[in-house]
């Protein structure tokens, strides 16, 4: 509805790895976890604003895709541009949940 392009990490991880799509889905589950843990343990910015350090953990994340991205031939469908406009949003996003997640379990944890 965005004009973005199709865009199924899973199946992407699935197609390179030429495995079932289910494969696709554990391993991007897998790193998603990888990347929360790392959130929690290397992301100790001196940020007040949890939905700052959110969108900062989404960029470098994106980051790291990029580079992980460009060791793999990838075939892509549609504007190059949307394309990464789509993935920016997706791990921005996706940092701003495991900030929010994380921030409030953290602040939690510290006053009992």
């Amino acid at each position: 509805m965005m004009g973005m392009p199709k865009m199924s990490p899973p199946e992407m991880v699935a197609g390179m790895l030429g495995m079932p799509i289910a494969v696709g889905w554990v391993m991007h589950f897998m790193v998603g976890i990888i990347f929360a843990f790392a959130y929690t343990y290397l992301f100790k910015l001196k940020i007040g604003s949890v939905l700052l350090k959110g969108v900062l953990f989404g960029i470098a994340a994106f980051i790291f895709a990029q580079i992980m991205m460009m060791m793999m031939p990838m075939p892509t469908d549609g504007s190059m541009t949307l394309i990464i406009v789509g993935r920016l949003m997706g791990h921005i996003v996706f940092g701003i949940a495991i900030a929010m997640v994380v921030g409030k379990n953290y602040q939690v944890s510290n006053t009992q």
